[in-house]
């Protein structure tokens, strides 16, 4: 899954958010989500692989799917001593078919997050 990448910002400390446990899940055609990788953010608040690389023959990019990324910002704020509003941030998108790479941003607060489509 080296082909979904993030980048954790800190709004309120103006840094990057080091240490944020993420996972990444796919959902099945009923809407239920497997797990298909963990990471935790490191010292520039990135997440640059959640898996292996891909093997020969495989098609680039993520299989076409929807797919949640989870984010543990509640306990990243409590190792600060910081109270806040969401314990978990989850950013659920489409893969598309043929689309080799996804960047998901977030921009989180003690008591918000905001997310878009990076590049």
């Amino acid at each position: 899954m080296s082909e979904i990448t993030t980048h954790v910002l800190d709004l309120a400390r103006g840094t990057p958010a080091v240490g944020i446990d993420v996972a990444l899940e796919r959902g099945d055609a009923r809407g239920v989500y497997a797990q298909v990788g963990h990471a935790t953010t490191d010292v520039d608040g990135r997440v640059q692989s959640f898996g292996g690389p891909a093997t020969a023959g495989e098609t680039p990019g993520p299989a076409p799917a929807r797919y949640r990324l989870t984010f543990g910002v509640g306990a990243y704020f409590a190792a600060q001593g910081v109270t806040c509003f969401f314990p978990e941030v989850h950013v659920v998108f489409d893969a598309a078919p043929a689309t080799p790479r996804y960047h998901v941003p977030l921009l989180v607060s003690p008591f918000g997050y905001s997310t878009y489509r990076g590049s």
